[in-house]
Order: structure tokens, then sequence, then C-alpha cells
């Protein structure tokens, strides 16, 4: 594929990717859902947002981070001097699993080839990983949010840093200082003002 996509060109792929999702039945999520949760943002996005699986509130609305976890994830990125719609953010999965448990290996393994379909759309000059299952999808059983957050990591030739899931960070709000911290070496690392830096 072309990375250097116009923008009409990936509204395309894209639209041609949520109907795919629609009609996916790889495995017993597509017969839980409500909607399935392809992504949301710029398609010219710099950085693009990685989380685990939508929540009952995405599953509800069809779109990603939606619920107090995507309310933070909000906030975080308005600190970061930016706005969701200049972003792109997305999931490991695109279905709701039934009671916010953690995706099954199975699962993540049939989904991952839309994920992969959807960053060479978007082409992001960054991935953001938001917590632990989203670090073990792209880099296996050994990674560790707590040891590799904020690290500059690569997945296929792109930059990536981990951070703490917006869950996370609700129930545990002293590590937010540690997210922003791993905000700011992603601000580093696009050349982009750290707001409140002088």
């Amino acid at each position: 594929m072309n990375v250097r996509m116009l923008s009409s060109q990936k509204e395309i792929y894209i639209k041609a990717l949520e109907h795919k999702i629609k009609k996916c039945k790889r495995c017993s999520l597509a017969f839980t859902r409500r909607n399935p949760v392809v992504g949301e943002g710029n398609l010219d996005a710099r950085i693009m947002f990685i989380g685990e699986a939508p929540g009952e509130q995405e599953d509800i609305q069809g779109k990603p981070f939606v619920g107090k976890s995507g309310q933070l994830l909000t906030k975080i990125i308005q600190a970061m001097g930016l706005s969701r719609d200049q972003v792109y953010i997305a999931n490991i999965l695109k279905c709701h699993p039934p009671g916010n448990r953690d995706p099954y290996p199975q699962e993540i393994e049939n989904c991952l080839p839309y994920l992969f379909f959807q960053i060479e759309i978007i082409n992001p000059e960054i991935l953001v990983l938001l917590g632990r299952i989203a670090g073990i999808a792209l880099f296996g059983p050994q990674f560790s949010i707590t040891k590799m957050h904020g690290q500059i990591l690569y997945f296929r030739g792109r930059k990536v840093i981990a951070s703490f899931h917006p869950a996370y960070l609700l129930l545990n709000p002293k590590a937010k200082k540690l997210a922003w911290e791993d905000m700011k070496k992603v601000l580093t690392e696009l050349n982009l003002p750290i707001p409140g830096k002088k």
C-alpha cells in the first residue's frame, strides 16, 4: 500500500474496513456486541492512541473512549495542547468483551489484522499504547507497562510509546504524573511544544 495516501483515499479504505468489521464473525464477540467500535479521529493524525477494547458506553455509541476513561483521555489530549480531532483513537479489539473482562488471546489475534491495516492507513508518526493489554498485543507476553512505559519502542519500524490506560489512572491517580511524563515524551518526539514549559 502507498503510505502517502491522500485523505480521500484513506476515507475509502477506512469505510471498507468499517464494512468488513461490521460483518466480522471471527469470534463470539460478534454475537454479544451492540456496535463494533472501529476507531475515530483525524485520518492524517501524527499520533494514534491505541487502547485495549471498547467498554460498555463505547459498545452503545459505537465510538472509542467515550465513557469515564474516554473523558480522561480527552483531558490528557487537551493538556498536550491538542484536540481529539487532531489525533486518531482505536483499540486492539473492535468489539466489547462482556463484563469488561480482559480480551482473550484468540480475540486479540483475530482483531490485530484490522488494527494493523488501520495503522497503515493512518500512517501516524507515533503510536501511543494505552495500558498493559495493548502492549502485550504488539510486543508479546514479556511486555510490562510498569517497566516499559515512557520508553521509545519500535513496532514494524514505527515509533511507539506506551503509557497507562486512563481506566488505571482513574483508580490510581498518583500514576497521572508518570502518564504526563510519557505524554511529554510523545510531544518531544514530534517536536511539538510542551504546554506550560518555557
